[in-house]
């Protein structure tokens, strides 16, 4: 008998749910009804964050966003689903974490490439102009080394051997085949280099840093967009949550250009917005997360 009674309870508690959550979503004249969403990103301070924020808001959608320092947190957050979606890394940031974390956190979409740019303070005006045997300073961690090394190779001045990839180093330079050497160095000095080198490739931030002008560079690998197709920044969701309609309404509302837009003025047109399509995307990092196994 108190085994009915508790089976009975059980199915009235149910009921009772089911009928809450039932009148709590039949309503659509109730303006409170919200979405919310909770993304994590890096650089909070933005304005066009604030835009973002309201043009969502005009959607029904609230969101809250996790500002993260460490650019190691918001990957491991999203996967143990304390984020619904990260938006700070490129696609071959992304296809190191998952291959090295065995996860398949995957992008839903685009949004920008940042250049890196090649950049002197000996007059040269354009790469063709550095003279052979000269010296270029490039960072040395291995993501930006390698991107640095495929904007020299897009600009004419060294050679890699089999056409280089995201993973290349300074030891795939065809040094007989190259106009100039490269000289590996912390990426917080290649801007110091300046002084006493022919060139530096240098990363926005330490640009910004050093008071460069970002569009003083005399080269950059937004002419070549291709070869920059691992550094497309990207919308990370989890795999169950890439057909969500919020997360994907989100990145819609992100390519307004009231907020596509102010990024990019605010970056002088050394961020270029990226619109492929999550499969391209998707295309792209599995290129990246094979080439970083096979390279073990």
């Amino acid at each position: 008998m108190k085994l009915r009674r508790l089976a009975v309870l059980a199915a009235a508690i149910a009921l009772s749910t089911t009928l809450v959550a039932c009148s709590s979503g039949s309503s659509d004249s109730d303006s409170s009804a919200s979405t919310t969403v909770t993304i994590g990103i890096t650089d909070i301070s933005k304005d066009y964050w604030t835009t973002f924020k309201d043009l969502a808001a005009d959607q029904g959608i609230t969101v809250e966003l996790q500002n993260f320092t460490d650019y190691q947190q918001p990957n491991p957050i999203l996967t143990q689903g304390q984020l619904d979606a990260n938006q700070f890394q490129h696609l071959l940031f992304l296809a190191n974490y998952n291959v090295n974390a065995d996860e398949d956190l995957t992008p839903i979409g685009a949004t920008v490439v940042y250049q890196l740019g090649l950049y002197t303070a000996k007059g040269y005006a354009e790469p063709s102009d550095i003279p052979d045997g000269g010296q270029i300073a490039i960072p040395n961690d291995a993501t930006n080394q390698a991107r640095a090394l495929l904007v020299l190779q897009s600009a004419g001045l060294i050679t890699l051997n089999g056409g280089g990839n995201a993973l290349s180093t300074p030891a795939d330079i065809d040094e007989s085949a190259s106009r100039v050497t490269v000289v590996p160095v912390d990426a917080n000095q290649t801007a110091v280099q300046l002084q006493s080198l022919d060139g530096a490739v240098i990363n926005n931030n330490f640009a910004a840093d050093a008071n460069l002008d970002p569009t003083s560079a005399i080269y950059s690998d937004l002419e070549d967009l291709t070869a920059a197709e691992p550094y497309i920044n990207v919308w990370a969701v989890r795999k169950e949550d890439v057909d969500d309609a919020t997360l994907n309404k989100l990145v819609e509302i992100y390519h307004d250009p009231s907020v596509i837009g102010a990024l990019v003025e605010e970056n002088k047109g050394t961020a270029v917005e990226v619109d492929k399509t999550p499969e391209e995307l998707q295309t792209i990092l599995t290129n990246l997360e094979d080439l970083i196994r096979a390279q073990g």
